[in-house]
C-alpha cells in the first residue's frame, strides 16, 4: 500500500519547477507511505514518484523500481496477492529476482507480457509503467477500483496521482480546475459520480478494470481488461456452486493474509466482516486482532454484542472505540479533505475511528467490503422484487424470462423491511410497475424534492434525460436479463467504487493498509454466472453466500435480520451542542448562502425538519465542506 504520482512529457525537458511540483505532490500524500520516498527521472520523458508503506519484503522493494538495464520503470500502489505463484512461474521460465517483493514480480511480468499480464494479477493495484525506448507507458487500475488513480492531460504534460489533492499541487491544474456541474448533478442524485467523472472538471479517474496506453502526452488506447460476465451456467447444481464458493472464499482470505507486518480485521457484527475474520482466524497460529466501533447513545447504535460473538467463536482479540459528538465536529472537515470528494453517508466517520484504533496495533487490516454488491445484500433489492412479484402475479408477466421470485416465496422474508418504511413509502408513491431501469433509478435516486431546494438557475441547467441515459448505459448491461443481476451490476460498477474510495482514504489517512477478500475477481466471476435464483431465492438475501458459510459463523450472525450499516447518532447529537452549532455554522455561513447551489430557505428548512442524518442535509453539509476545502482554497 503506497502513494504514487508522476509527470509524463513528450521530449520537453523537466524544469526545477516540475521537480518541485512532484515533491509537493508526494508530500501531499505522505500519509499513504511514511516508510519510503523515491523519484526516478528520464529526461524529457517521465518524472515518477513513490511514497511507500512497507508490507511485503520490508527491507527491499523500494520504488519507483527500474529494470536492471534502466529501460523500464514502475511506480505502483497496492498488493499482488498471488505474487509468489507468479514469481515461481517466472523463475521456471528463466527469470532471476533480486528481491522477494511483489513489486519486482509486477515489473518483470509487465516487461515481458505487457497488458496481457493484467489477466494474471490477483490483487488490488494502481500503477504506472514506462518504457524508455519509445516513451510509451501504461497506467492501470485493479478490477474493482480498490486502489485509486487519477490523471489530467495538460497538453504539454500528463499528470497522475493516487489522490486528486496531489494533482492540485500543480499550479496550472489548481488555477484552471473548476467544479464539473454534470458531475455535481450525478452527486446530488446518487452521492457519487459515474464512470471516469470527478467533481473536478478536467480531472478523471482511471476506471476499475481498465488500462490506458500512451506515448508521450498522447493517449492511444483506453481499454477494459476485465468486466463482469453474465453467461449463466445452468449445467451445474447448487451443491457445485456452494462447494466452489466455499473454496474461493477460503483461498482469497489465505492469499490476502500474506504480509510481513502485523495484521488484523475490521469487525462490524455483520455477516461479511464476521466471515472474513472467522476465515482468517482459521489460517493463523495466534489470535487475530479484531476492531469494532460503537456508540453509547442507544442500542440502535451498538452492534458490539454481535461483534463479541464472533470474537469468542474465532478465539480472537477484541478492541473497540467509541467516537463522540465532539470527535465528529473535529474530524469531519479533515475527512472530507481526505476523501477528495464528498461521498456516501456518515458511516465514514466511525470507520475512520476504527481505522485509527487498528493502526495502534497492526499495519494491515482485512474487511468485508463488497459482500452486499456481489451477493445481493441490500434491502432495496427486496423492495424491488416485492414489486416485481406483485407485477408478475397481477399481470401474469415473465419479465425476466423465468420467475425469480413469486409472491408466495417472498412473503416470509419481508420482515427484513421493517426499518425501511420511508423507502417503501417513497418508492410506492409513483411509477408503479414501470420498466426495470426506471424502477431501480427511483429506488436509488437521492434527489427527491431537489426542485424546491436547489437554486433555480442551477436546477434548470441540469439535463435529467442525459443523467438517466448515463444510468441506463450501466444498468442495462446487454448480458443481464434478471433484475437482480441488473441491480447488483449497477452497484458493483458505481456504488462499490465509491465505498472503496472511502475504504482507501480513511485507512490510508492513518497509514493503514485495508484489504477486502470478498472482492476477488474469481469469486465475482463465479457468482455472476450462477443462475439468479441461487443468489436471491424467494427474496432471501445472500442465499448462496449463507449456504456456503453455514459452518463458519455463529447462528446469531447468520440469522440476523437487523444489520444496521454502522448508523451514527447524528440526529441525537444535532439537538445540542457542539454538533448543532457546527452544522449551522457551516450551512448558514455567508459562503454557503452565496454558493448558488441551495436556497437559504431550503437550508433552514432542512436544518429544522431533517436533522443532519437526513440524506439531503448530509449531502449538503459534505458538499459545502468540500467547496471550502477545495474550491475556495
Amino acid at each position: 500500500m503506497c502513494g504514487i504520482a508522476g509527470l509524463i512529457s513528450s521530449g520537453q525537458q523537466f524544469t526545477g519547477e516540475d521537480r518541485q511540483c512532484l515533491k509537493g505532490m508526494l508530500n501531499s500524500i505522505a500519509h499513504r507511505g511514511p516508510d519510503g520516498f523515491g523519484i526516478v527521472e528520464h529526461e524529457g520523458q517521465i518524472l515518477f514518484g513513490h511514497r511507500r508503506l512497507a508490507i511485503i519484503d520490508v527491507e527491499h522493494g523500494a520504488q519507483p523500481m527500474c529494470s536492471a538495464d534502466g529501460r523500464y520503470t514502475l511506480t505502483y500502489n497496492g498488493e499482488i496477492y498471488n505474487y509468489l505463484e507468479l514469481r515461481q512461474s517466472l523463475i521456471q521460465k528463466g527469470f532471476h529476482f533480486e528481491t522477494f517483493s511483489d513489486t519486482e514480480v509486477l515489473l518483470t511480468i509487465l516487461i515481458h507480457e505487457g497488458v496481457s499480464a493484467l489477466s494474471k494479477l490477483n490483487g488490488m493495484f494502481a500503477f504506472a509503467f514506462h518504457d524508455q525506448y519509445d516513451n510509451s507507458w501504461i497506467i492501470a487500475r485493479d478490477h474493482f477500483g480498490i486502489k485509486p488513480l487519477y490523471y489530467t492531460n495538460l497538453e504539454r504534460q500528463i499528470l497522475f496521482a493516487s489522490e486528486i489533492k496531489a494533482l492540485l499541487i500543480n499550479s496550472y491544474v489548481k488555477e484552471k480546475t473548476v467544479r464539473d456541474d454534470t458531475a455535481l448533478h450525478q452527486y446530488l442524485t446518487f452521492q457519487f459520480c459515474l464512470e471516469e467523472r470527478t467533481l473536478f472538471k478536467g480531472i478523471k479517474k482511471v476506471k476499475p478494470g481498465f488500462y490506458i496506453k500512451g506515448r508521450g502526452v498522447t493517449i492511444e488506447k483506453e481499454e477494459c481488461y476485465w468486466d463482469t460476465k453474465y453467461k449463466i451456467d445452468y449445467s451445474h447444481t447448487e451443491e457445485y456452486f456452494v462447494e466452489k464458493l466455499k473454496y474461493l472464499l477460503n483461498d482469497s482470505v489465505r492469499l490476502q493474509l500474506r504480509s510481513d507486518v502485523p495484521l488484523g480485521g475490521y469487525l462490524s457484527g455483520g455477516i461479511d466482516s464476521s466471515l472474513v475474520c472467522s476465515l482468517a482466524s482459521e489460517h493463523l497460529d495466534s489470535p487475530l486482532s479484531m476492531f469494532h466501533g460503537r456508540f453509547v447513545e442507544g442500542s440502535e447504535y451498538d452492534e458490539s454484542f454481535y461483534a463479541k460473538e464472533v470474537v469468542t467463536y474465532s478465539n480472537g482479540k477484541y478492541y473497540e472505540v467509541i467516537p463522540t459528538a465532539q470527535d465528529f465536529v473535529d474530524d469531519l472537515p479533515n475527512l472530507i479533505y481526505s476523501l477528495d470528494e464528498p461521498l456516501a453517508g456518515p458511516g465514514l466517520f466511525p470507520q475512520y475511528h476504527v481505522s485509527k484504533l487498528a493502526k495502534q496495533h497492526v499495519t494491515v487490516v482485512l474487511g468485508g467490503q463488497g459482500g452486499d454488491e456481489i451477493f445481493g445484500g441490500y434491502a432495496r433489492y427486496l423492495v424491488g422484487y416485492l414489486e416485481q412479484a406483485l407485477k408478475g402475479a397481477i399481470f401474469e408477466t415473465q419479465e425476466e424470462g423465468r420467475h425469480l421470485v413469486s409472491l408466495e416465496s417472498i412473503v416470509p422474508h419481508l420482515s427484513m423491511l421493517k426499518q425501511y418504511k420511508p423507502l417503501l413509502s417513497q418508492f410506492w408513491s409513483q411509477g408503479l410497475f414501470e420498466q426495470m431501469d426506471a424502477r431501480y433509478f427511483r429506488l436509488i435516486d437521492r434527489s427527491q424534492g431537489l426542485k424546491h431546494l436547489l437554486n433555480k438557475d442551477l436546477f434548470e441547467s441540469f439535463d435529467n434525460n442525459k443523467l438517466f441515459e448515463d444510468f441506463q448505459s450501466i444498468f442495462n448491461h446487454p448480458d443481464t436479463h434478471s433484475y437482480i443481476n441488473k441491480m447488483t451490476h449497477f452497484d458493483q460498477k458505481t456504488l462499490l467504487p465509491s465505498l472503496l474510495q472511502i475504504e482507501d482514504r480513511v485507512s490510508m489517512s492513518v497509514s493503514l493498509e485495508s484489504r477486502v477478500p470478498l472482492l476477488d475477481f474469481r469469486i465475482v466471476d463465479l457468482v455472476t454466472t450462477m443462475p439468479p435464483p441461487l443468489k436471491f431465492q424467494g427474496g432471501r438475501s445472500k442465499h448462496i453466500f449463507k449456504k456456503a458459510i453455514i459452518d463458519k459463523l455463529p447462528k446469531t450472525i447468520l440469522e440476523r435480520k437487523d444489520k444496521m450499516g454502522f448508523p451514527v447518532p447524528l440526529n441525537e447529537w444535532m439537538k445540542k451542542r457542539p454538533v448543532k452549532n457546527f452544522v449551522c455554522d457551516i450551512l448558514l455561513s455567508h459562503r454557503s448562502r452565496n454558493r448558488g447551489i441551495y436556497t437559504s430557505q431550503a437550508i433552514e428548512s432542512m436544518l429544522n425538519d431533517q436533522g443532519v442524518g437526513g440524506r439531503q442535509l448530509w449531502g449538503a453539509l459534505c458538499l459545502e465542506l468540500w467547496h471550502q476545502k477545495f474550491m475556495d482554497a
